[in-house]
Parts: structure tokens; sequence; C-alpha cells
């Protein structure tokens, strides 16, 4: 079963508490600056009947990932521990009733299912940088056939920087991140990262382009 492509879709890399906010656990530097910004498009989302697919880290300490002993590349002190208010995604980006999808792979029907609101919402749970990790990511982008993805969140050198290469990979070439709504933990590696996708051909954009776009699209009369 597959539905009806989706012409857009917006896709929302981990604002969770635990990377969002000063006192987080894994703090992106600067990151609650984007909470306005990520509050807008959350808004349009809402008002315009965009699907949101959200990611989400859901840790415990038997993840490969969590150690007492990081090296800041592939392993990571503890956060957004299952449970706990750092993994919780901020009020400014949560969810209405989305269709939550952990690790355990789904059966595409069931899916499917979750996914025939008229403005579906997904959470994707990871342990893991990289959300295609979920089994059930792919199987969410088929359904969904969007045309174009509207990429942001954090961190943009890590979690965010798998979801942009996952989806160019793939073959999504209509793929836009929103470079005021996401933070870097390194920022001269954040600068490097997006210089490099818009060489690629990634498009990058800002939320009022977006938001703009949006608001003046032509309205089909049914």
């Amino acid at each position: 079963m597959v539905q009806s492509p989706r012409s857009l879709i917006f896709w929302d890399v981990d604002t969770q508490a635990d990377f969002m906010l000063p006192e987080g656990a894994l703090y992106v530097p600067g990151a609650e600056e984007l909470l306005p910004t990520l509050a807008d498009l959350d808004r349009a989302a809402r008002r315009h009947g965009i699907p949101v697919v959200a990611s989400a880290d859901r840790h415990s300490l038997s993840d490969v990932e969590i150690t007492d002993s990081p090296n800041w590349k592939t392993t990571f002190p503890p956060h957004c521990m299952a449970g706990t208010a750092g993994s919780e995604k901020v009020p400014q980006t949560r969810l209405g009733a989305p269709l939550v999808l952990g690790s355990e792979k789904r059966e595409p029907e069931k899916i499917a299912l979750g996914l025939s609101a008229t403005r579906p919402e997904v959470l994707l749970e990871k342990q893991a940088l990289d959300v295609f990790s979920n089994p059930n990511t792919e199987t969410v982008l088929r359904l969904l056939a969007p045309q174009r993805v509207v990429v942001y969140g954090v961190a943009l050198d890590f979690c965010l920087r798998k979801t942009v290469e996952g989806l160019w990979s793939r073959g999504y070439r209509d793929l836009e991140v929103v470079v005021d709504g996401t933070r870097a933990i390194d920022g001269d590696e954040g600068s490097r990262l997006l210089e490099s996708w818009r060489d690629l051909g990634v498009n990058m954009v800002g939320a009022a382009q977006i938001i703009e776009g949006l608001e003046n699209a032509p309205k089909i009369s049914s």
C-alpha cells in the first residue's frame, strides 16, 4: 500500500531539550536562539497541512553511542535518556498525536494506516546519529513519497548531517536546509558543510522564505 505523494514535508531533526536548551546534557551552542524560528515553522506546517517527520534520540546506558569516556565523534556522554525531561521535544516543535516508530521494524501496512491522517506527524526514535538506523525510516519515506523535503534542527554537523546526506544519497534532489533553523556544535565545520551541500545542489533557504512561499502559493479550489 502506497500513499498519494506528498508534495512537501518538513523534517525536524532532534529538537529535544538536551540539545536545544543551555541546561541540556548535550547542549548545542546557540540552539535556544532557534526557538522562535522553529515555532514559526511549526505553525506554518499546521496552518498549511504539511506533514512533519521528526527524529528523536531515545537512549539507554547500553547504547553503543553512550559512554562516560566519549570521543565526541561517535560516542557521547549520556543524553536524551528514555523517560527523562531532556529527551522531550521542546514546546515549540512538540507534535500533536504522532505515529511513534521505535527501533522495532513495523509492517508497512500498519505504518501506512498511521500515515493516513490529513496531516500526518511521525516521530522516528533512534539510538544512533543516523535516522536511517531506524528500520522504519525508509518505509515512511516510501509511503509519503515527498517531492520536496525541508530540513531543520540540530546538530548540523552530526545528526542533521546524517539526515541531509542520507536523503541526498537516496535521490531526494528537491532538498532544502533551513540555515536559520539549525546550529552546529563546531561552527567552522557547520559552515563547511553548508557550503559543500550548496555546491552539491542542496538548497539553502531561510525560514521566512519557506513560510512566505507557503502563504503566497496558489490556493487549489475543491
